[in-house]
């Protein structure tokens, strides 16, 4: 069976390019509708919609999930698990598209009926695959928040509201002079949404309260700690409260502070975004919000399940979040 991606080969264009040629939903120059249509007529190319008009279900959600660099593998698992258990519980399995595949895999699946609707994850602010969503007729569910969510459905923590109140538990601590040790480069350089929303909340609530604040991108393991541990240091002598938005790095981080002689909460109160697990089993249990994976691929196979049924559904529904206190926070010059 001939798919869009095989007219989007052919055509020398996106598969979200067909689908707009061919739907005439957004504006397409005369010179690459021509090349779809002789595209669509060399392959003898027709759209596999009836199935599905007809009510036929495949009893398979889609999970997009793309390994690109900076992805921390194990909260990849976390999703991919939760949503796995959440599908099974109403009787659907997963098939799971990986960033090879990205709007081509999308693509397939909206054309050949190969499973009733789609979760799309490690979404960016502007994402190319969100055209191509908004132009087909496959139901779907983003876990993250882009730029433009309207029209969509995306469930996701609320990554700002984080930020704003990882920096509140060091201003009341009596901090004024925090920084906060990101995502790898890449993740930022890709606008991924979380990232780049965490950052948003950060920084404004370091503004709000007048802080001294800075952010560092950061790469993973104790070379990367210890470089950003020593540039802070040298930039920011008055440091005395660090924001950790990098699961990998919390404890290589707290190895590094007491290379260079520092205390933690002594002479630097750390706060990270991660799994509760994470920041409770580190070495100095760390006062941390919780990325609620599970929660989160469990709320987006509900959301998913209930748009199949016909059933109205929010269109963002952005979690709370909520700070633990542990070990490594502590009144300033405590």
């Amino acid at each position: 069976m001939v798919t869009i991606t095989d007219v989007a080969r052919r055509a020398g264009v996106s598969p979200s390019t067909v689908s707009y040629a061919l739907s005439g939903k957004r504006p397409i120059s005369d010179a690459t509708r021509l090349r779809v249509q002789a595209a669509v007529r060399e392959l003898g190319y027709r759209a596999d919609v009836g199935g599905r008009a007809r009510g036929h279900r495949s009893g398979v959600l889609a999970l997009a999930v793309p390994m690109r660099s900076g992805i921390h593998v194990p909260v990849v698992t976390q999703f991919a698990v939760s949503v796995v258990t959440a599908a099974r519980a109403h009787d659907h399995d997963v098939l799971l598209l990986t960033q090879e595949e990205g709007e081509e895999g999308i693509g397939r699946v909206a054309e050949t009926g190969l499973a009733d609707g789609v979760i799309l994850t490690d979404v960016q602010l502007q994402d190319s695959r969100l055209p191509l969503l908004r132009s087909r007729s496959l139901p779907s569910v983003l876990i993250g928040l882009p730029a433009e969510p309207e029209g969509l459905t995306c469930v996701d923590l609320d990554f700002r509201a984080a930020g704003e109140l990882c920096v509140e538990h060091l201003a009341r601590l009596g901090h004024r002079t925090v920084a906060l040790v990101g995502s790898p480069p890449e993740v930022y350089v890709r606008r991924t949404a979380f990232a780049r929303r965490l950052v948003d909340g950060f920084t404004s609530a370091a503004d709000r309260h007048r802080l001294t604040s800075t952010v560092h991108p950061c790469g993973t393991g104790a070379d990367a700690a210890r470089a950003v541990a020593e540039r802070l240091l040298r930039e920011l002598p008055a440091l005395t409260g660090v924001v950790v938005h990098n699961e990998p790095l919390v404890d290589p981080l707290l190895d590094a502070f007491e290379h260079l002689g520092l205390r933690v909460p002594g002479d630097v109160s750390l706060v990270a975004v991660c799994p509760a697990p994470v920041a409770a089993t580190a070495r100095t249990p760390v006062t941390s919000v919780a990325v609620p994976s599970a929660e989160l691929g469990t709320r987006a196979v509900r959301l998913l399940i209930r748009k199949l049924s016909g059933a109205p559904v929010p269109g963002t529904t952005l979690l709370p979040p909520r700070l633990t206190q542990r070990a490594s926070t502590a009144p300033r010059g405590v």
